[in-house]
């Protein structure tokens, strides 16, 4: 893939000093901008788990109505570095004491875990979370439409509806659905189209609060989208078609209603480079190896996913020592045969090169297994 000027320059002057992490936070914030320009008056939430990083926090302020977490931790450290961000809890294991944490808005996952929720006693405002028996074809990850641990059926909805109007503490605001990851701006519409549908159903059968019931300037009933735009890993310039997603949503969305989406990995992934350099290439029965500094315990994206970590190579090493003219496998410094970047990439390669991996903003180093083998950890370096 292509390398911007400023992340090679950087790349350039950290040679010595890799492998390493460079954020581009002026594109993230030019990226940002543009997202929250197309989504309209739709909210947008940012999915903290898929990068923490404090300036990436800070850079998508100014851009996000809050931001989505999903354990006590996250929500200690959001409010570390954003002390009045809204937040919405979610995720399917909320202990006792994440149940009474005082957030924006809660997800409630199933029954179970609004029984628990009502007996701590603390006021909350509440979002089901509801998982559609809908197709979900074509997704990267499945977390509806199906059999799987995530959110409730329709039943389940019903259920915990019934359990809220015995009681005033906890307050129900309306649904969540987070159905489905890696899906095109049409694939995301059919699925808000279900689940509004079945929202409004809801809402006309009397389940969920009207503005009447929460005060005049009040959505009838908030609808939470999640996340789930595609990010192509092998195509990088084949970007989610945000204009269409929030043309698309403000067609569906009817007076009243409060709409709003978490993406993650559609908003970060682009702005982060893992930087590494080339240690060694070796040809192992016939196949050219190209072993660089790090590993997929700081990049674990690719071992994750089963794909190749896009890259780009920067030829500031010993020319003569790799391999030109055969695909190149680019693996790490660990001793497991999964600790492969990308395989059989038509490349140039020679001892000493820089390896930038782009798409490495998100779910990257913190979904990694830091410490197996205790190598160095990477520097981190922000382009402002």
């Amino acid at each position: 893939m292509n390398i911007p000027d400023r992340v090679r320059e950087r790349a350039e002057r950290l040679a010595d000093a890799l492998p390493a992490y460079v954020y581009d936070l002026a594109a993230l914030d030019r990226h940002a901008a543009a997202v929250r320009a197309a989504l309209r008056d739709v909210e947008l939430y940012y999915a903290v788990k898929a990068n923490p990083d404090p300036a990436l926090l800070r850079a998508l302020a100014p851009y996000a109505d809050g931001f989505e977490v999903s354990s006590g931790g996250e929500v200690a450290h959001v409010r570390s570095v954003l002390p009045r961000a809204r937040l919405a809890f979610g995720g399917p294991g909320k202990t006792d004491a994440e149940l009474a944490l005082d957030v924006h808005r809660l997800h409630v996952e199933s029954p179970g875990e609004l029984r628990r929720l009502i007996e701590t006693g603390a006021p909350a405002d509440a979002l089901l979370r509801v998982n559609l028996a809908v197709p979900v074809q074509g997704a990267a990850l499945a977390m509806g439409g199906g059999a799987t641990p995530f959110g409730m059926d329709p039943g389940g909805v019903r259920e915990c509806l019934s359990l809220l109007r015995r009681q005033n503490r906890v307050r129900p605001r309306g649904l969540h659905a987070h159905l489905a990851s890696g899906l095109r701006a049409p694939d995301l519409l059919d699925l808000a189209k279900a689940v509004l549908g079945f929202a409004r159903d809801l809402s006309g059968e009397g389940h969920i609060p009207t503005s009447r019931d929460l005060g005049q300037d009040a959505p009838a009933v908030e609808v939470d989208l999640g996340g789930g735009m595609a990010v192509s890993y092998h195509d990088p310039s084949e970007l989610f078609d945000w204009e269409t997603y929030g043309r698309g949503l403000a067609e569906l969305r009817e007076p009243g209603e409060l709409l709003r989406v978490e993406p993650g990995r559609a908003l970060t992934a682009y702005c982060g480079w893992y930087l590494t350099r080339v240690i060694d290439v070796k040809r192992v029965h016939g196949e050219v190896f190209a072993v660089v500094t790090g590993g997929t315990h700081h990049l674990r994206t690719p071992a994750a996913k089963g794909h190749d970590q896009p890259l780009a190579v920067l030829p500031t090493g010993r020319p003569g020592t790799g391999a030109t003219t055969e695909p190149v496998t680019v693996v790490g410094q660990l001793c497991t045969p999964k600790d492969v970047f990308a395989r059989r990439i038509p490349m140039t390669v020679d001892v000493g090169d820089i390896v930038a991996f782009g798409l490495a903003g998100a779910y990257a180093w913190t979904i990694s297994h830091h410490d197996f083998l205790m190598h160095p950890k990477p520097g981190f370096h922000y382009l402002t």
